[in-house]
């Protein structure tokens, strides 16, 4: 009866030390695979060393996936470094040395986000292949990294627009001689803009700036909101949509601190977006 009720206690122990023994058998053989002896204070570098090897792994998977991925267009394309702050220990990606220091250990390339020491940048051959998700517009945007961001061999802006001239407006009069209203133009291209950008993230990056606001300010934005989109919800008989009331709460609500009639005129289609985000999800920014 006593052996009885020791048996799960037993078991538990067993258990326990089966699972310590894998994790150092774990420990030892990445420690060979890296070349690192472990000894004593083993357990202590056990930490830091997997984050060693994680960062090592990612940058033999990403080098990796460009080899072998056979739909990728062989556009070279040097990295976009700049200095970077890391939390935590981090490694470099090149050279695998430790990046020492509290701030701006080393740089991380802002299209693709490898990370290496600023002296070893100097010697990171011209494989960029540039994050889609690091991406947010599609112009203005260096054109190499735009192309191999999608993994095409053009622009898709460029395939879309030749496509649709192709199919409807090769016989229009004046095709390319006969400018078009600049208004329209810029919408077209915020809404490419707006098709390569993720709505969460832009959800989140307006939601974080609201909360910079003041009380005062947040609050009476806030109300404000609301009241536009009930506007909104009436649309049928007022014929205001949020586009329509961003036209007209854009230029006061986000007027720029310099009073410059230029300045105003390039920003008004960037204040229309903004307060029409802000009317169509009052109830998420909010």
């Amino acid at each position: 009866m006593f052996a009885e009720e020791l048996w799960p206690e037993n078991e538990k122990t067993c258990a326990v030390v089966h699972k310590s023994k894998r994790g150092r058998k774990r420990q030892e053989l990445l420690a060979v695979a890296l070349g690192v002896k472990m000894g004593v204070k083993g357990a202590l570098l056990w930490q830091p060393l997997k984050l060693f090897a994680y960062s090592q792994i990612t940058s033999l998977v990403r080098r990796a996936a460009l080899t072998q991925n056979d739909n990728y267009f062989n556009y070279e394309k040097a990295h976009n470094f700049k200095v970077h702050t890391f939390r935590g220990p981090h490694w470099c990606e090149y050279c695998a040395n430790f990046m020492w220091g509290l701030i701006a250990q080393g740089v991380r390339c802002s299209d693709c986000g490898l990370n290496v020491h600023k002296q070893c940048s100097k010697y990171v051959p011209n494989d960029c292949q540039p994050d889609l998700k690091r991406i947010k517009r599609v112009y203005c945007c260096d054109l190499t990294t735009l192309v191999k961001a999608h993994n095409a061999q053009r622009p898709m802006v460029v395939d879309i627009c030749i496509r649709e001239i192709e199919a409807r407006g090769l016989k229009s009069e004046g095709i390319y001689r006969v400018s078009g209203f600049t208004e329209h133009i810029e919408d077209v291209k915020m809404a490419f803009d707006r098709e390569i950008s993720n709505p969460d993230e832009r959800l989140e990056a307006v939601h974080e700036v609201l909360m910079l606001l003041p009380a005062a300010h947040y609050e009476t934005l806030r109300y404000l909101m609301i009241h536009l989109n009930k506007i909104t919800m009436n649309e049928k008989d007022n014929f205001m949509n949020a586009e329509n009331l961003g036209i007209v709460f854009g230029p006061t609500l986000m007027r720029p601190p310099e009073d410059s009639t230029l300045a105003t005129l390039n920003d008004m289609r960037y204040q229309k977006l903004i307060v029409q985000i802000l009317i169509e999800n009052e109830d998420v920014l909010f």
